[in-house]
């Protein structure tokens, strides 16, 4: 397409020299660009290769009529107008014919000068208005896929890519994205071409006057050296800014992109900042959630000689509500407590309701009480005052000389112990808390020494693709070996079994005698 305020370029099609001149002459005093053909076959090459905006095509040629080059060329290239001419063919079933096969305008000579202008003017017209109809109707569809893969992206990161790439997509060309984080860490989302892999840079930019809204300006692109920027060419940068006490975004795209007022480019930034602004606000609730919910567990693990403890806590990060996964670790008259839970739900009640649990373990622990009599009283405490509440837990009483452990379980995933390569599971299946049902007798085994003991919630095996024994089965391989820092062994739990976008809350806590 011609860009617009340059002069189109017409192909002359004749295969008489006198017609193809007079054509030229006063297409050019017009102000057009001409290129000239003699017959149908080199006017169909000659639109494959050279920049044509508009053909003007004699009916009678040497090799092919030119009803057909029309059809042929309307076929490869609908949005190419075509005007036939014709000495000959003047009655009303040939005009039907050359329109009903594409043309756009039929001319018979006598050909007056200003009527051939004139109707190489209107049908330009009609198309150009067509490729920007046609061009703001991609860009908009485009848009449209990009500000729902904005508002679907998990972190501010992941955003940063999917605008960067949706510009890129958008404009059909290199792009860049440039925001401010919740933190006040700015970063670059930079795409070097449509449908190539975007990624995300460090980058700062001076804010100073950005006013409320969005701006657009031209700059050299030297100043936003993200990309390759086409060579020769300014960038056009988009500044959108919701809020005073908000800094604002940039898009940054190569000028010849851009069309008069740049509409796409400015709704692409307002797109960009609006998801910008529920990430931050996002990622705000996120951090309030999590500082809450580490508050309601242990701050820090008990030195006890013989034992190593370590314990890994990931809250879900697709989630701003708090959730109901907790952990124990507390020396009471001797012996290690260790306990292990989560209450159905991810919300401030589900995190109240786990915070209350916690509290009733400890303190049915601290009256002496063996494990199971523990979870008796706490289903009972439930059951009573949480009528309408689920929740799994494991509770363990371990002695760390003997390394004599008495467990009782409520529903919970069952403990692993890993011992010289092997890794095997302790099984004791019971209901879950809120049930009233038979309980099993407390179960009773030596950890020996050198083995490691595993406890864990369902977010770390749980997989939307797999099933809970395959889970089970790939933690099984991965806790046979136990590295020697235990906070490292948590960790590599997290690392190969974990999914890298947390869906649930993922507690680990880990115990070895040595």
């Amino acid at each position: 397409m011609t860009v617009e305020g340059s002069a189109a370029t017409v192909l002359v099609v004749d295969d008489s020299r006198t017609k193809r001149y007079l054509l030229v002459s006063w297409l050019t005093r017009a102000g057009f660009k001409t290129i000239e053909a003699e017959n149908g076959a080199e006017a169909l090459a000659r639109v494959e290769i050279d920049p044509v905006d508009l053909v003007v095509l004699d009916v009678r040629l040497p090799d092919l009529s030119g009803f057909e080059v029309c059809e042929r060329i309307k076929a490869a290239l609908p949005a190419m107008p075509v005007i036939h001419v014709s000495a000959h063919a003047v009655d009303v079933v040939d005009r039907t014919q050359g329109l009903t096969r594409g043309a756009d305008a039929y001319l018979a000579e006598p050909i007056e000068p200003e009527e051939l202008v004139a109707t190489a003017h209107a049908v330009l017209r009609y198309y150009q208005a067509r490729q920007r109809a046609e061009l703001l109707a991609d860009r908009l569809s485009a848009l449209a896929d990009a500000t729902v893969s904005m508002h679907a992206a998990p972190n501010f990161v992941r955003l940063l890519e999917a605008a960067a790439a949706g510009a890129a997509q958008i404009f059909k060309s290199p792009a860049a994205v440039i925001a401010e984080t919740f933190e006040g860490d700015c970063l670059a989302g930079v795409a070097p071409a449509p449908g190539a892999k975007s990624s995300v840079v460090p980058w700062g930019v001076e804010d100073t006057g950005v006013p409320i809204g969005a701006t657009v300006r031209i700059d050299d692109p030297g100043v936003w050296d993200l990309v390759d920027w086409p060579a020769g060419d300014t960038v056009t940068v988009a500044a959108a800014r919701l809020r005073e006490d908000r800094p604002p975004l940039y898009v940054v795209v190569p000028t010849h992109t851009q069309t008069v007022r740049t509409p796409v480019l400015v709704q692409l930034a307002q797109a960009v900042a609006s998801a910008v602004e529920a990430q931050r606000s996002f990622d705000e609730e996120h951090r309030i959630a999590v500082t809450l919910q580490r508050s309601l567990l242990p701050r820090r693990l008990p030195e006890i000689g013989g034992l190593d403890l370590a314990v890994r806590y990931e809250p879900a990060s697709a989630r701003t509500e708090v959730g109901g996964d907790f952990y124990e670790l507390v020396m009471l008259d001797g012996h290690l407590l260790m306990a292990i839970g989560d209450v159905a739900g991810h919300s401030l009640h589900a995190a109240t309701v786990m915070a209350e649990l916690r509290h009733a373990v400890r303190a049915y622990a601290v009256e002496g009480h063996q494990p199971g009599v523990i979870l008796d009283r706490v289903n009972e405490l439930m059951r009573t005052l949480l009528p309408n509440e689920l929740a799994t837990i494991c509770v363990l009483l371990v002695h760390p000389s003997s390394g004599l452990v008495r467990l009782a379980s409520a529903g919970h995933l069952p403990a692993l112990v890993s011992v010289e390569g092997r890794a095997e599971f302790v099984q004791q299946p019971a209901p879950p808390l809120g049930v009233r049902a038979p309980r099993p007798p407390d179960l009773e085994f030596v950890l020996p020494a050198g083995a490691t003991l595993v406890l864990y919630t369902d977010g770390l095996i749980e997989r939307r693709d797999a099933t809970i024994d395959e889970g089970m089965a790939a933690l099984g391989a991965v806790a046979s070996r136990v590295d020697d820092d235990l906070d490292r062994f948590c960790q590599r739990l997290l690392v190969e079994l974990a999914p890298p976008e947390v869906q649930d809350d993922v507690a680990v806590v880990a115990v070895r005698r040595r």
